[in-house]
């Protein structure tokens, strides 16, 4: 809602200054003239001229202290006006900066130099808000374009395959709806895996004590199926691990690292080692599987939406849709936890989760 507007911060500073010098030189004026009165005898009808007294005292000091003051009021002004605008103009900067950001212009830096004081932390800090604010709405962009991407395939399989049950009568419609059902499966996984990332991002979730041991256990079990497919040995050991959080989202982290260890672990015939501990303040989740030596540089981008390994399986059941690593990262920063990726000595991945412990 629009304000009236008021005084600038320059100026209310500047007639503070010039306020408190006026406020300052009237009393040291009356200072002085109360001590000069106590010893200043009162014979304005005596001798004038010969002996001071208080009627020469009020001719000569009143006039003077006036033009004191008038001159300490513009002194006051000129002064304060140049000192409050070298103290404002770190503001101005930060201003300046503010309105480029409102406009859409995230790029922008302060870079404020000088010594360390209380404009510098807060150019600073603001500097920070915009690194911040411009690595995620980057982010934001890059997955809702990948997120677009990956969902306009999925349709337009999906079209193609009922204008081909349109247009070819002779066609097996049997193998057109299975083609289609595999498709539109494929759909929901993708949008109920953007819906779990977004919510995992937003944190908005109920918390409760939860031993990650125990989601292990449950989390193998019910993978135990696709690993015995694979050919894959399940190990799952450890001791209690409590932390605090979501149960459901904690136990999707450990299902898609579980799974993910799985279905990359290449060639079959591998294993999977879940380990579960807790050291100190932290409880710690530890993914590992055999496999192929993962290159350094394909480690980094495992945990971005829609990047998926070189390893990866990109037919079948468990085709994955790229947003696994993304969603254990997402659940992993939503409880405040680190998510370490690393390759394994002899091949395979090395994941390492750490979450606060609950007592």
């Amino acid at each position: 809602m629009p304000r009236r507007r008021g005084l600038s911060a320059r100026l209310e500073l500047t007639l503070s200054y010039a306020g408190f010098l006026l406020i300052a030189g009237a009393l040291l004026m009356a200072v002085v003239w109360v001590y000069l009165l106590r010893y200043v005898p009162d014979n304005s009808r005596g001798l004038l001229g010969i002996a001071p007294n208080r009627y020469l005292l009020v001719r000569t000091f009143v006039p003077a202290a006036a033009v004191a003051m008038a001159c300490l009021l513009v002194f006051g002004l000129l002064g304060g006006w140049i000192l409050a605008g070298r103290m404002l103009a770190p503001l101005t900067r930060i201003r300046d900066a503010a309105r480029l950001a409102g406009n859409g212009s995230l790029s922008h830096r302060i870079r404020m130099t000088g010594h360390q004081d209380e404009f510098r932390e807060l150019s600073d800090a603001f500097d920070s808000m915009l690194e911040q604010l411009e690595s995620h709405v980057a982010e934001q962009q890059r997955f809702a374009a990948n997120a677009s991407h990956e969902l306009r395939t999925p349709l337009a399989i999906s079209r193609a395959l009922l204008d081909v049950a349109r247009t070819d009568p002779e066609r097996d419609r049997g193998e057109i709806i299975e083609r289609l059902h595999a498709v539109n499966t494929r759909a929901i996984e993708l949008t109920e895996a953007l819906l779990l990332l977004s919510r995992g991002d937003r944190g908005n979730f109920t918390h409760d004590v939860v031993d990650l041991s125990l989601v292990a256990e449950e989390a193998a079990e019910t993978l135990l199926p696709l690993a015995e497919q694979r050919r894959t040995t399940l190990d799952v050991t450890g001791d209690a691990a409590r932390t605090h959080g979501s149960a459901e989202l904690l136990l999707r982290m450990v299902t898609n690292l579980v799974q993910n260890a799985i279905v990359h672990n290449l060639p079959a015939d591998g294993t999977v080692t879940v380990r579960t501990e807790a050291r100190g303040d932290m409880s710690v989740l530890r993914v590992e599987n055999t496999g192929r030596p993962l290159p350094p540089e394909l480690l980094p981008t495992l945990t971005e939406p829609f990047q998926r390994g070189a390893e990866r399986v990109r037919t079948g059941e468990h085709a994955g849709v790229g947003l696994g690593l993304a969603i254990v990262h997402s659940i992993v920063r939503a409880h405040e936890g680190t998510l370490d990726l690393a390759a394994g000595p002899s091949g395979g991945l090395v994941v390492t989760v750490r979450l606060p412990s609950t007592p």
